[in-house]
């Protein structure tokens, strides 16, 4: 892995994300090596060779330049972690994330959404209580610990992720699952979507946000070759998907109403399908 300590201009930017009015990315680039991960495409402004997933960029001065931003900046929703998980490994080394946070806790016009695939977010329990509004997502796209090793291999699997959801409900944090993106034939059969739901049921989690896979052309590739190395059965299912994905998702949509009703979990698509 390699580590660069870099310095940024701005890290409270304008978002695109319905819903969010600005998002703020502690580091550049993840370890968590996902294959799906649609945050390659940093990669045409970064100028960075290595493969998506071997390199980290800390933006090490970070904490300042938030201060100087949230002062001029009108009040809104922040979403930490768009582009990056603020709580991958390197967060244990440089706090850039939690320093953030200790900037932002003193200005309570701001909601604070914070996205991760890491129980490392656990770590700064102390600070969320400090919020007038915050909520924490995990990003858990499957339980099955084959299809973690293949899709997430740098990432935490996902025993660890609940049990982290479970401790942030016990403090009184709202939480949410982000099911992103929904695996044909691996994620969103019956038996994974029951097994999805009593988890975050048991965990306390209060809504499930899901988002079909995007057929980006570098992501779909990428997504494609490695269902045709370890799930090859399966090949007939992403073709008819990359076909019909709008078929593909009303069926999933009416799956996600019925298993939303048997829990009584919130549960629907992130963005309107």
């Amino acid at each position: 892995m390699i580590i660069n300590e870099v310095k940024c201009r701005s890290i409270l930017n304008k978002s695109g994300i319905p819903g969010t009015d600005y998002s703020l990315n502690p580091y550049i680039g993840c370890s968590h090596k996902c294959q799906y991960c649609y945050a390659v495409f940093m990669k045409k402004f970064t100028g960075h060779t290595e493969p998506w997933g071997d390199f980290v960029d800390a933006k090490v001065n970070a904490e300042d330049v938030l201060r100087g931003q949230i002062k001029r900046a009108r009040a809104g929703r922040i979403s930490i972690g768009t582009a990056c998980d603020p709580y991958q490994p390197v967060e244990t080394r440089f706090e850039i994330t939690r320093r953030c946070l200790e900037v932002l806790a003193d200005y309570k016009p701001f909601e604070v959404s914070v996205i991760t695939k890491s129980h490392l977010v656990t770590r700064d329990i102390d600070l969320f209580k400090r919020f007038r509004k915050i909520e924490i997502g995990f990003s858990i796209t499957h339980i099955n610990p084959r299809v973690t090793r293949v899709f997430e291999p740098g990432a935490p699997n996902s025993e660890k992720r609940l049990e982290a959801l479970k401790i942030l409900n016990q403090n009184h944090i709202p939480t949410w699952i982000f099911v992103a993106p929904v695996l044909p034939g691996l994620t969103d059969t019956d038996s994974d979507l029951n097994q999805l739901f009593r988890a975050a049921r048991i965990a306390g989690v209060s809504y499930l946000f899901f988002d079909t896979l995007n057929p980006y052309p570098k992501v779909w590739r990428n997504v494609l070759r490695l269902i045709k190395i370890n799930f090859p059965e399966l090949i007939p299912v992403y073709q008819r998907f990359y076909r019909n994905k709008r078929d593909y998702e009303i069926s999933l949509g009416n799956k996600l109403k019925k298993y939303s009703r048997y829990f009584q979990i919130g549960a629907g698509f992130a963005f309107s399908c």
